[in-house]
């Protein structure tokens, strides 16, 4: 939890969402962030990787890692009837489990799906045979294809009751290891219920909330409300609250802790391209100078090391292709970005791929004096 004690950490002007932290002679004072107690489980710095599907797969946890700055790193989430059916039919479980079992630890699983005793079953191979750290349900997902066909993640909100029978029979099966849920604000604004839904998980012995400040509707347009997020406290009496969404920068982490009062802050899409991300936003929290962001030379390494954690796990021509949307994370924002994505994404071996890096990724500009 959030303990009122101080620390200083160096600032300079206030920025409309956030505190735009550097090395200036300015300064502010922020609450002391304590590490983040999730059941028996301490996360420390309280800072969390989210999991994103088709994203967040050993090879960016890896990358991640290289950086440090995550207290606790997620998988894509698994779809666990699908889990059931390959472990029915003695296959090869999912891929998106690559590298968990061996993975250095905390980790999180994230699992979906509506029915309550094919979760307890999925969550017990997850702690039995994977030794995972949490596991977590998805209650937030909007995509169509888990909501609208499969009935599960964010259209869930609609229906507390199965969460209710989820979460409670997922904490007896998965016990002692902690079970976490993170949600949406509601399915809708006009039906939005976070309070009722935030006790229910409490009440069904989760052992923290993840909140993402945007309803599924919303997907991720407009801003996060963290506002929202900050009223669910009140209404958590013994487990923490975890806030999610727009976080992209060591400044908004700070702002985050300092005045929305959340236990622990879940960073996603802002380190897709950034995974040092996480090691600015804990420096920040201990009150150090913010790392800055890595040469381009030194980013473009990076993308090569999770080209090259890729291609070893799925072969060069799946490898190149699924390295296509991660290259065109590392690129975004930078001068010449849209070129290098143009290219990047028709990529089909790893020769045309370490062309077009060569070639097309952005480089420091060289001043040229007259």
């Amino acid at each position: 939890m959030v303990n009122r004690t101080t620390l200083t950490v160096q600032t300079s002007a206030m920025l409309p969402e956030a505190n735009q932290i550097n090395s200036s002679a300015d300064s502010m004072v922020l609450p002391l962030v304590r590490p983040l107690k999730i059941g028996p489980l301490v996360v420390d710095p309280p800072i969390l990787q989210a999991p994103m599907a088709g994203f967040t797969n050993f090879a960016f946890r890896q990358v991640v890692r290289d950086y440090g700055g995550a207290g606790l790193q997620a998988t894509e989430m698994v779809n666990a009837r699908g889990f059931a059916w390959l472990d029915d039919h003695a296959q090869e479980h999912p891929d998106r489990l690559w590298g968990v079992r061996d993975e250095a630890r905390p980790l999180a699983v994230q699992i979906w799906d509506n029915d309550p005793e094919v979760m307890a079953r999925v969550g017990r191979r997850l702690v039995e045979e994977y030794r995972v750290s949490v596991v977590d349900i998805n209650f937030g997902c909007p995509v169509k294809q888990v909501t609208q066909r499969a009935h599960s993640g964010s259209y869930l909100l609609r229906h507390p009751e199965t969460m209710h029978a989820i979460i409670s029979r997922l904490v007896k099966a998965c016990a002692p290891t902690p079970v976490t849920a993170k949600i949406r604000l509601g399915c809708t604004k006009r039906c939005a219920n976070p309070s009722e839904i935030a006790q229910l998980v409490e009440e069904a012995g989760a052992a923290a909330l993840t909140v993402h400040g945007r309803t599924a509707e919303e997907y991720f347009k407009g801003s996060a409300d963290w506002n929202q997020i900050a009223a669910l406290k009140q209404h958590l009496k013994r487990i923490p609250l975890i806030g999610n969404g727009d976080l992209d920068s060591a400044a908004k982490v700070v702002h985050a802790f300092r005045h929305y009062q959340v236990d622990g802050v879940m960073i996603a899409r802002a380190a897709l391209g950034r995974p040092w991300l996480f090691a600015q936003a804990a420096a920040a929290l201990r009150g150090q100078p913010i790392p800055p962001d890595p040469t381009l030379e030194q980013q473009r390494q990076c993308m090569l090391r999770h080209f090259h954690l890729v291609v070893d796990r799925f072969g060069p021509a799946k490898g190149t292709q699924l390295m296509r949307k991660y290259a065109c994370c590392y690129a975004q924002g930078k001068a010449g970005a849209r070129n290098f994505r143009c290219n990047v994404a028709h990529v089909e071996t790893p020769e045309q791929f370490y062309q077009v890096v060569e070639r097309d990724f952005p480089r420091e500009q060289t001043a040229v004096c007259s």
